[in-house]
């Protein structure tokens, strides 16, 4: 079995429509126009037909008004023998679809995945079923097309419905053979003559290349020679360069181990440095220090000083008013010696002597105190100034010898300095002449690469014993012997050599060509005899089948093989004959339309246990049959196929032909435009 069923939509007369398919004979019968037709159409189109007899366009298939339909078979892929026929789909049933567009585009799915035509054609041919093959689906009118075909035709069609057309393709092939190695024994024939004249020629030209092939030799190795001589030129540049890098690279590595040398010299004299400026600003805050107690000092001395002089002026002013007194004492002296004044002033001269005298005594102590205090602290102001000068001449000493030792260290910062930045420059200096140095030593490289590469392909290495000029002096006399024999071809050897091994090439080929000759034509006449063998067999055993059923149509015939010597004229006739007439030739013209059905219906059943196809079809086969050949015909139907691991699709409008024959049943009916299914039980 290979369909389950059909399902229809929007195809046709059909809006949607599920038509169940059994085992064995299957029968739709209904009357004219009900859509018996386009099941099998149906069925076609999505088996991957794309032009019916209905229309030249599928898009014309779409029932009126829509504008897509859709055709799905649904295919019995259960384990037949513990192996399914399609084995990477692991389910009992395929849903093989196939959609039309009203715009004209189609396109198939498989299991509701969209898929190409090949890959459809690699399903059906896991099945076995060719829907272009008549004898496996045979649509509406095929009956009377297939007694038109040509007997070829008929053959080969017979051919690839039982899956004899790999015997055909091996003849096809070894006839194919033979006719190369026909056509090549003659090439070859052909190629022995003149390659025989064209020998004796080169054989003349081969004495004087002799001589010319010398020279060449020598020539090549003087090239070889001045390959290597420049290889080894180069190579001198290159260590050349590479001991100037080398060299230069030296002088960086000793300019680096000085700069570092200087760079600890320069962080030890940096150290000093900051050792020395830090030890020169203590000085200098000590002197500040000094500095402010030594104008401390100046400025207690200079007040003492001040001091002292202003009692030195109080003194004198102080005696001038004592000496006032001393007058007015002196007067009142007088004035009591001479009593000149009434009043006794004695009491009162005394009182003024005794304060003059308190007060001189207080005045001469006091002044003697403050005198000598004053002077003590000027004279200790000027000893501590004395000693202060010493100690700031003494620290300015240590500050103006940190300032001579600063500046040595700062001069000696500034040579480090200087020789690292000429070491620097030198430094940029050398590696800039080292980067040129590189890409010289990098293209010299590459030319020496170039030259390596130029000289093993003329040969290996070898030591130059000449340079390059001698060499090129001993090339220009090899040049000039070789002008001289210019005229010479440097392919006579080959084509001497070409020609002698061709002529003896020829001559063995051409008894290797008779030998397959041989061969072929056997293996032709083999294959061929095989071929007929098989047809023969096929056909013996179809002519009892159709023998016997043309008897129950009270009809005799017979199948031949015709021009079986040819494999391309050879062709099946088929041969009937009806009321006691003897067998003629099926055709257009010599049976009538019920008389060809019945032959060509005939040689169908007699066909069908050698059909592959697990699936075949025909459609309104006894239109032109008289009831009694058809109840004939349905009877042989159903018992060719009993038995058969197959599946037969028989349309007609004769529902009683088959009825109670142990047939599925399917009628169709036209409802007011569309076409309705019904499974007769």
């Amino acid at each position: 079995m290979l369909i389950r069923e059909v399902i229809l939509e929007n195809f046709m007369s059909y809006e949607y429509a599920r038509i169940p398919f059994k085992k064995g004979v299957n029968v739709v019968c209904g009357p004219n126009g009900s859509g018996k037709s386009s099941i099998l159409l149906g069925i076609s189109v999505a088996l991957g037909q794309s032009y019916t007899e209905r229309s030249k366009r599928l898009s014309d298939l779409i029932r009126y008004g829509k504008d897509e339909a859709r055709v799905t078979l649904v295919l019995d892929n259960s384990p037949r023998d513990g192996r399914r026929p399609v084995s990477r789909i692991k389910k009992d049933q395929i849903f093989l679809t196939r959609n039309l567009r009203r715009d004209g585009k189609y396109w198939f799915e498989l299991q509701n995945t969209a898929a190409n035509k090949v890959e459809v054609n690699r399903l059906l041919a896991k099945f076995e079923v060719d829907p272009e093959n008549m004898l496996i689906i045979m649509h509406q009118n095929m009956v009377n097309q297939f007694s038109v075909l040509s007997s070829q035709e008929k053959l080969r069609m017979v051919e690839a419905a039982v899956g004899f057309e790999s015997y055909r393709k091996n003849v096809s092939a070894a006839q194919k053979k033979l006719s190369r190695i026909l056509s090549q024994g003659d090439s070859v024939g052909k190629l022995l003559e003149s390659a025989q004249q064209t020998l004796t020629y080169w054989r003349e030209q081969y004495d004087r290349y002799q001589q010319k092939k010398q020279l060449i030799i020598k020539r090549r190795f003087l090239e070889r020679e001045l390959a290597w001589a420049e290889v080894l030129k180069q190579e001198n540049f290159v260590a050349k360069l590479k001991e100037q890098n080398q060299e230069r690279q030296n002088r960086i590595s000793k300019i680096e181990n000085e700069t570092e040398t200087i760079n600890e010299q320069l962080e030890e004299l940096q150290n000093r440095l900051k050792q020395a400026r830090a030890a020169w600003r203590r000085h200098f805050e000590d002197r500040l220090a000094l500095e402010r107690e030594l104008a401390k000092l100046e400025l207690t001395a200079s007040t003492a000083d001040q001091a002292l002089k202003e009692t030195e002026s109080w003194t004198g002013d102080h005696r001038n008013d004592m000496e006032k007194v001393l007058d007015n004492i002196n007067t009142l002296e007088t004035a009591i010696r001479e009593k000149t004044n009434p009043v006794d002033l004695r009491p009162q001269l005394n009182e003024i002597k005794a304060s003059y005298y308190a007060l001189e005594d207080a005045w001469t102590q006091r002044f003697n105190l403050r005198s000598a205090s004053l002077k003590k602290s000027v004279e200790s102001s000027n000893e501590q100034l004395k000693k202060l000068g010493l100690q700031i001449s003494d620290i300015k000493g240590k500050a103006d010898s940190l300032d001579l030792k600063i500046e040595s260290i700062t001069n000696n910062v500034v040579d480090r300095k200087i020789s690292l930045a000429l070491l620097r420059y030198q430094k940029e200096s050398l590696t800039k002449t080292m980067k040129r140095l590189d890409k010289e030593l990098q293209q010299a490289l590459a030319d020496l690469d170039e030259y390596v590469k130029r000289a093993e392909n003329v040969g290996q290495r070898i030591v130059p014993m000449k340079n390059t000029m001698d060499i090129l002096e001993e090339l220009r006399l090899t040049d000039g012997h070789l002008a001289a024999l210019a005229d010479v071809s440097e392919d006579i050897e080959r084509m001497y050599e070409s020609y002698s091994k061709l002529y003896l090439e020829l001559k063995e080929k051409a008894r290797l060509v008779a030998e397959n000759r041989e061969k072929a034509l056997e293996e032709v006449n083999a294959r061929m005899e095989t071929w007929r063998n098989i047809i023969h067999n096929l056909l013996d055993q179809v002519n009892v089948k159709y023998r016997k059923i043309l008897s129950e149509a009270y009809a005799v015939g017979e199948v031949k093989l015709t021009n079986e010597q040819d494999l391309e004229e050879a062709g099946l006739e088929i041969f009937v004959g009806f009321k006691g007439g003897n067998p003629v030739p099926l055709n257009a013209y010599t049976q009538s339309g019920g008389e060809r059905s019945i032959a060509t219906i005939t040689f169908l059943l007699a066909l069908q246990q050698h059909v592959h196809s697990p699936f075949r079809a025909i459609d309104e086969y006894d239109v032109h049959m008289d009831p009694k050949n058809r109840e004939i015909i349905a009877n042989l139907l159903v018992s060719s196929v009993t038995g058969l691991d197959s599946q037969y699709l028989a349309i007609t409008p004769s529902q009683l032909t088959f009825t109670g024959k142990g047939v599925h049943l399917i009628t169709v009916q036209n409802v007011e435009g569309a076409s309705l299914i019904k499974e007769v039980t």
